[in-house]
């Protein structure tokens, strides 16, 4: 039996460009899909803090060091310039995996800077 389970996020994302006219899919700096370990092409869950849309898409490559997150195709109308977003990939893990599965977690700051990374969804308290 495999789960999916939350492979990798960039927490508080700030959207760059959503570009209605283009193929589509999400344009992630490339530093940033690094350090999360997503891949290009990889099919991503976006989840607009702003307006609470949740869409998916799949990530491409964007410059490195750019700092772009650019919504583009029909996702653009689900995200404005300057909207929180927080980006998942979910993978499948077989039973052994899932023991020793833990996700890639970028928190960003305003600019999309990095402000910390973590393996651990810190416990939420009542």
């Amino acid at each position: 039996m495999y789960t999916i389970m939350l492979k990798a996020k960039l927490h508080m994302a700030r959207v760059t460009h959503a570009v209605l006219n283009y193929e589509g899919s999400c344009a992630i700096d490339g530093e940033l899909l690094d350090m999360a370990g997503i891949r290009e092409n990889e099919q991503i869950q976006i989840y607009n803090v702003e307006g609470g849309q949740r869409f998916t898409t799949y990530a491409i490559r964007a410059e490195e060091g750019s700092k772009v997150i650019s919504v583009n195709g029909a996702a653009a109308h689900q995200a404005n310039v300057g909207d929180r977003v927080i980006i998942c990939s979910y993978a499948h893990y077989d039973d052994h995996e899932v023991e020793q599965h833990q996700p890639a977690l970028v928190y960003l700051q305003e600019g999309n800077d990095v402000s910390h990374t973590s393996h651990a969804i810190p416990v939420q308290l009542a």
